[in-house]
């Protein structure tokens, strides 16, 4: 079990054609955010620095390793949440970076919304500024029972 702060680790991240969306969302979760470390991705950080007033670090934009970035951090345990307004409809050059993040945030257990509805169900968790106890995935224990699984199979 990891035990995750009543401050969480936050990192923001959209799509060039869900910023719009993000900043208004920032604003309207101003106060809550703010109680928080947050990061992101390049362009997204600037601009929720810019346009809301969030105090963000900054990691490269999500096409030069940004997203990479995030994933990294996870897999250090310096991310406890995701909130990635993901555009389904565009074709991303870095596609395979985003499906890597998305792979390590679940691999260990980070909440991830990928749209403003789950946003708001994250924000809105009795969690958000409380202790809250997160499974460890012991990837040697799950490897060997996916292998047994596998073994069955044939």
């Amino acid at each position: 079990m990891k035990t995750i702060g009543k401050t969480k680790k936050i990192a923001l991240i959209a799509h060039d054609a869900m910023k719009d969306e993000m900043i208004e969302w920032a604003r309207e979760n101003k106060n809550e955010l703010e109680k928080h470390q947050l990061c992101g991705t390049g362009t997204t950080s600037t601009l929720l620095e810019s346009r809301v007033g969030l105090e963000m670090e900054k990691m490269k934009s999500g096409p030069y390793g940004g997203d990479l970035q995030i994933g990294a951090k996870i897999s250090e345990g310096e991310i406890d949440m995701i909130i990635f307004f993901h555009d389904p409809l565009t074709a991303q050059p870095h596609d395979p970076d985003i499906k890597a993040l998305l792979r390590v945030a679940t691999l260990y257990d980070i909440p991830i919304a990928l749209n403003r509805g789950t946003a708001e169900f994250l924000m809105s968790s009795k969690y958000l500024n409380e202790e809250f106890e997160r499974k460890n995935i012991d990837m040697k224990e799950l490897a060997k029972k996916r292998r047994e699984e596998f073994k069955d199979l044939k």
